[in-house]
């Protein structure tokens, strides 16, 4: 609850009450696509209340739900606090909550066994908002239409998911950002079918950067003060989360305790602001969603041992190839590239580096196929180079 009770209250302090709902009135009505920063649309107040709003509605259902605190549910929420910074908003989650609430419906399953994805397949909400706003219907119809789509792309990404896992084998951690890829793809070709097109665009704020080095900062140590204290004062044990691959579905808070996971969240968030730094990147909304998701993730998976590989693999291409290091595309590739972390867990630094290495390769040129309106395009694309080079790796493991 630390989270989204300080972006509230900092909300709050840093914009007056009509600047934040003028706001909020903005980011409802703006289409979302890739990337398209809150920051800059709206003002740091009203992007600060609606991660806030966002974060308390998935901690509320959660708690609803009897959902035990879990690696998957702190993925999940920071997840969701992280894009609702660029891309997620009041207004275009709800279709994809209810389509996910109507197959378990349909399934006879008790919501709560859907209800991460639910979290997760927000990673579609744009689609809501493109259609809704985007494509120049009139009013009544684009929302009909965006909400039927909505619901719809909640309805069937459950056994999507399930089925498209088998694919990378669990080795990319975004995997319903993988599913979210496909079901974009086939959506926009579609509409582009029909003359309706879609594309990538960048609006990106540079304002805020020195806020939220030392907000992230803080909370990251924060983190690590409170897993310090709930393992007993102490960090005995954090090392052996780094013999975990990360594989799907490692889950550190059933594996080493809270204390020691909060702990590993803390690290993992300074490291993520130094990346950005080292790179020479500015913190704005996607940033910011993404060093969130990484904090998050930390939780499911990600660890120094299997990240950093990756990190510096990003890295690398983004220096010798033909793209700006400092660029936030390039920024956040390497940060949402710790998708692929389980690669350097089960097979090694360097398969980790070359995993990085084609990750950034291959996210910057597969937004066209989507339109942007997959938020989780690094998933989409960590899925990918995992589906490719996992049995490359395979096949030479066995040979030794």
């Amino acid at each position: 609850m630390i989270l989204p009770i300080s972006f509230l209250i900092a909300g709050l302090l840093l914009d007056d009450i009509d600047t934040i709902l003028k706001g909020l009135n903005t980011i409802m009505w703006s289409e979302d696509i890739l990337l398209t920063d809150y920051l800059e649309v709206s003002g740091i107040g009203a992007t600060l209340i609606n991660s806030a709003i966002l974060t308390f509605f998935n901690i509320f259902l959660l708690h609803k739900l009897k959902v035990p605190i879990n690696g998957t549910a702190i993925a999940g929420v920071f997840i969701v606090a992280g894009f609702a910074f660029f891309g997620k908003n009041i207004y275009n989650v709800w279709p994809i909550y209810i389509g996910t609430f109507l197959y378990s419906v349909y399934q006879g399953r008790k919501y709560r066994s859907v209800i991460y994805i639910s979290m997760f397949a927000t990673s579609l909400s744009p689609i809501v908002s493109q259609l809704s706003f985007g494509l120049g219907l009139p009013l009544l119809e684009g929302i009909t239409l965006g909400w039927i789509f909505g619901i719809g792309i909640g309805f069937i990404i459950t056994p999507l998911s399930a089925h498209l896992v088998r694919a990378h084998d669990g080795y990319n951690i975004y995997n319903v950002g993988f599913t979210s890829g496909f079901i974009a793809t086939v959506l926009i070709a579609v509409l582009r079918s029909y003359g309706l097109d879609i594309n990538t665009q960048s609006i990106l704020s540079t304002k805020y950067d020195i806020f939220f080095k030392i907000a992230l900062s803080s909370f990251s140590l924060i983190l690590i003060i409170i897993g310090y204290i709930l393992n007993k004062k102490s960090f005995k044990g954090y090392r052996e989360i780094f013999e975990y691959s990360g594989r799907l579905v490692t889950d550190f808070i059933l594996l080493m305790g809270i204390g020691n996971t909060f702990v590993n969240m803390g690290i993992m968030g300074i490291i993520s602001i130094l990346y950005v730094i080292i790179s020479g990147g500015v913190i704005n909304g996607p940033v910011v969603g993404g060093i969130l998701t990484v904090i998050g993730f930390s939780a499911f998976g990600k660890h120094p041992r299997n990240t950093i590989p990756v990190l510096l693999g990003v890295f690398v291409a983004g220096f010798l190839n033909i793209w700006d290091l400092d660029s936030t595309v390039v920024v956040i590739a390497g940060l949402f590239g710790t998708t692929l972390a389980p690669i350097a867990g089960e097979y090694g630094p360097f398969a980790g580096f070359i995993s990085g290495f084609l990750h950034l390769a291959v996210v910057m040129n597969i937004g066209v196929v989507h339109g942007g309106v997959n938020l989780y395009n690094n998933g989409f694309s960590g899925g990918i180079v995992a589906s490719v080079v996992v049995p490359i790796l395979d096949t030479f493991s066995k040979g030794e």
